[in-house]
């Protein structure tokens, strides 16, 4: 099983490595739900990383909802563009339309524009999904538009309560689709994530830094560390490893 780490920094981006994540979700402003980063966040976090694992860009150019209009997706695409052209991994996005359905048309531009650019990335529709009318249903759609991953938490308000729902989700994409366990994840929900049969997790493993009257998140090493525990204990190839 794979582990992603939400980060909002380099040094995030750091730690994520050093203590064996698979790949990093790069975003700023985790507190709105996560937006998209810098290059100069993607480039000094790259340096950081040293390709010890994958860096995947959040691609969201506001906080709110996942209705785009048409200048807003317009963003999108050449945001994500600037970021595989230099050398990302893959990239994060997510669009619906006013329905709760998923936003066809522009997920469809959305993925042919980054293909364009990279044909092996890796594109992982994110927790938009949560949001849509029923995410089982939309593991088809997912799957025709040419996405690699899916992340969910089963449409609950945390992955741990979503577990039934994100089964149904793995048994319906059949391999056709990876889909990461996220959103309020914690720590003891990892085994039954492994149990379930989903190859990925995913959390913030934030820390809130408080200063005065404000504050802001840092990534925690030690959660970190605890979600490689956890992963590794449950997948037959870090047991095999001793």
């Amino acid at each position: 099983m794979k582990l992603e780490i939400a980060v909002v920094s380099a040094q995030g981006a750091a730690i994520a490595a050093e203590e064996g994540a698979d790949r990093i979700e790069l975003c700023t402003s985790l507190e709105l739900g996560g937006l998209t980063p810098s290059l100069g966040l993607l480039e000094l976090s790259a340096e950081c990383v040293a390709d010890r694992l994958e860096i995947h860009p959040l691609v969201r150019c506001r906080p709110g909802d996942f209705v785009y209009s048409a200048l807003e997706l317009e963003t999108m695409i050449r945001d994500a563009a600037e970021l595989l052209k230099r050398g990302v991994r893959g990239v994060v996005f997510g669009a619906l339309q006013p329905s709760g359905d998923i936003d066809y048309t522009a997920s469809r531009r959305f993925v042919e524009s980054a293909l364009a650019i990279n044909p092996e990335a890796q594109l992982t529709f994110h927790r938009a999904i949560d949001s849509s009318n029923n995410a089982e249903l939309a593991i088809e759609t997912l799957i025709s538009l040419g996405f690699t991953r899916v992340l969910s938490s089963g449409g609950a308000p945390a992955a741990g309560d979503g577990l039934a729902t994100l089964a149904a989700m793995n048994t319906l994409a059949a391999g056709q689709l990876e889909i990461m366990a996220g959103g309020g994840l914690l720590l003891p929900d990892i085994p039954s994530m492994d149990q379930t049969g989903l190859s990925a997790v995913h959390l913030s493993a934030k820390e809130v830094v408080n200063c005065g009257g404000d504050s802001y998140m840092i990534t925690s090493r030690d959660t970190v560390r605890k979600a490689r525990e956890a992963v590794n204990a449950h997948t037959p190839w870090a047991i095999a490893a001793g």
